[in-house]
């Protein structure tokens, strides 16, 4: 039977299990959307900009473990998915974005809105490909979908021009890939793991060092197991956090530039540091001569070229985390060595823990410790900043809890459309959105979303009126010249501005008037006492998102932190201000 190229799309969708779409209509696009008019088989959702769609597909796959699906027209539409395709790259997550492409016979030709999609994210995308011939429309949707979640999952770019899109062709669809040039790595080489198993046996000092690779695999239980079954400390990256349970006697903490004290003294002075899932980027090394220099270094981790590209490691394992670690419970056996190693960490954890010491009404420890209480199974979102690093330093992850946020792009904006994602993708979970004011705004349009697929998801705005990120940079290295970071700034302003305390204009927006106007309740919230009320009043808004604004001190700092160069031994846990 003969069908459209539309037709074969939808058709494709089903087949794939998709159940939600997230999709901007245009005019490459249209034939695409017109098929998908009154379709029932999935929920199509209209974000409000294309990287808002983009995100939200990005917060779904995280939410759910199934592949996002997004679709955009040519141009602009296209273009606008480009920072959510570099987000989700570098965190693999499962993607296919579909674009809407000029007629086949103006590509290359400066049609309006023409651009090549598929140049513009061979770079940033794990596949991308512009359909040329109607015959080849189901085959390269199939394998999309493949492509994005085998191996070190990622995003697909699948471009469709508009005449393959009307063109007729056969309605059948593959039920089998078979692609030349790709081959997933599976297995796991147990020579490699047999002699990393035996290393943990006879070190003195081993650690575990979890990233993103084990919760995209899913392999949280199976890593509880083994550090159980070893009594070995375990360490995470950002993106790892939530591996084991936060509050598991072998969990130290995240490690890296935010992290403990504990967790980077760990890395530093153990003599076996046993990684899985993770790219060692300059983010948790700092230092790379000084990084864990007395220690033997096994990596396990999905990608190939991952591995020794940073960090040089003694012992190499291509293969997936759930299976390693998997094969790894069932050959090691448990160890004679003393649990001095693992007390003492334990007890530098409980002696210097990460707090905000601050005489301010509200603190950013606050807010977090509050969702902890409120919210013992929960999905959080965060945008990008000190927001982002106070919720992996504070946030506590147990049972069904996840934490969405962008680790390797650190991309401002992602937090709210991944909340919606999220919450389309697993209405059965509370989402907290918890986002800065400087990095809300970049999506704040997404509250429209939010409204008419009327989900619940709370959003947490911590207002300090300032970029604050690159305003705590400013303080420590530039001598306090708050230059582009100060959000109430206007023009009538003094020139030169070096105190966060001046008498500043007031903020704009009023935060809570912009959730009145989406129809929404806005909630402001300025001391301990109003937060319980504030979450309270936000679970009852069963079928709306709520908005929390809480205005936290505009010199609250995010430490400890290692300065960009430096080892993780030399971490500073006090800001002091250059001269001006």
């Amino acid at each position: 039977m003969k069908i459209k190229g539309t037709q074969l799309f939808v058709k494709a969708l089903i087949e794939e299990g998709v159940d939600t779409l997230f999709a901007y209509p245009g005019g490459m696009a249209i034939d695409l959307f017109d098929a998908l008019y009154g379709e029932t088989d999935f929920r199509v959702v209209l974000p409000r900009h294309e990287q808002g769609l983009v995100h939200a597909a990005d917060g779904y796959a995280r939410a759910t473990g199934k592949t996002g699906v997004c679709l955009v027209t040519s141009g602009p539409g296209a273009t606008n998915l480009v920072t959510g395709i570099a987000t989700a790259n570098y965190d693999s997550v499962p993607l296919v974005c579909f674009t809407g492409q000029v007629p086949t016979n103006l590509i290359g030709n400066d049609a309006f809105q023409e651009v090549d999609i598929v140049g513009i994210c061979r770079s940033i995308c794990k596949y991308a490909v512009t359909v040329r011939h109607r015959e080849d429309l189901g085959r390269i949707i199939k394998e999309a979908f493949y492509v994005a979640r085998t191996g070190k999952p990622g995003p697909v770019i699948v471009d469709l021009p508009k005449d393959i899109q009307q063109a007729l062709g056969s309605d059948e669809y593959p039920s089998e890939v078979s692609m030349r040039g790709y081959k997933p790595s599976s297995g796991v080489h147990m020579g490699q793991l047999k002699k990393a198993a035996a290393m943990l046996e006879t070190a003195k000092r081993p650690l575990f060092l979890v990233g993103g690779g084990v919760n995209i695999s899913n392999a949280g239980a199976e890593m509880t197991m083994l550090a159980e079954k070893l009594r070995i400390p375990v360490v995470s990256t950002v993106m790892g956090k939530g591996a084991l349970p936060s509050d598991h006697p072998m969990y130290i903490g995240n490690m890296g530039m935010h992290g403990n004290i504990a967790s980077n003294v760990a890395v530093t002075e153990c003599d076996l540091l046993f990684s899985i899932g993770t790219r060692f980027n300059d983010r948790i090394t700092g230092k790379l001569s000084e990084f864990a220099k007395d220690a033997k270094i096994v990596h396990i981790d999905i990608d190939a070229a991952s591995i020794s590209r940073n960090i040089v490691v003694d012992v190499p394992i291509v293969a997936d985390a759930k299976e390693a670690i998997g094969k790894l419970l069932e050959i090691v056996t448990e160890p004679k060595r003393s649990g001095e190693w693992l007390e003492r960490l334990q007890a530098l954890k409980k002696e210097k823990p990460i707090q905000i010491v601050s005489k301010a009404p509200l603190t950013p420890q606050d807010i977090i410790q509050e969702i902890n209480e409120i919210f013992p199974e929960v999905i959080v979102s965060t945008d990008v900043g000190q927001n982002q690093m106070w919720t992996t330093q504070f946030i506590q992850l147990k049972g069904k809890s996840r934490l969405l946020t962008s680790g390797g792009l650190g991309t401002m904006g992602y937090g709210l459309p991944a909340a919606i994602g999220a919450k389309l993708g697993r209405p059965d979970m509370p989402v907290v959105c918890i986002s800065g004011d400087g990095g809300f705004q970049m999506n704040e349009q997404e509250l429209a979303t939010a409204v008419c697929e009327e989900l619940p998801v709370i959003i947490c705005i911590l207002n300090n009126s300032y970029l604050g990120n690159v305003r705590q940079w400013q303080e420590m290295f530039y001598g306090n010249r708050y230059s582009c970071t100060c959000l109430r700034k206007r023009v009538s302003c003094a020139k030169w501005c070096s105190s966060p305390e001046g008498k500043c204009p007031p903020y704009i927006p009023d935060f809570i008037k912009l959730a009145q106007s989406y129809g929404i309740e806005g909630i402001r919230v300025t001391k301990r006492e109003e937060m319980r009320d504030a979450f309270m009043r936000a679970k009852k808004n069963t079928k709306m998102p709520t908005l929390i604004e809480f205005i936290i001190d505009s010199k609250e700092e995010i430490l400890p932190m290692v300065p960009g160069g430096n080892a993780l031994s030399e971490m500073v846990t006090e800001v002091k201000k250059e001269e001006k």
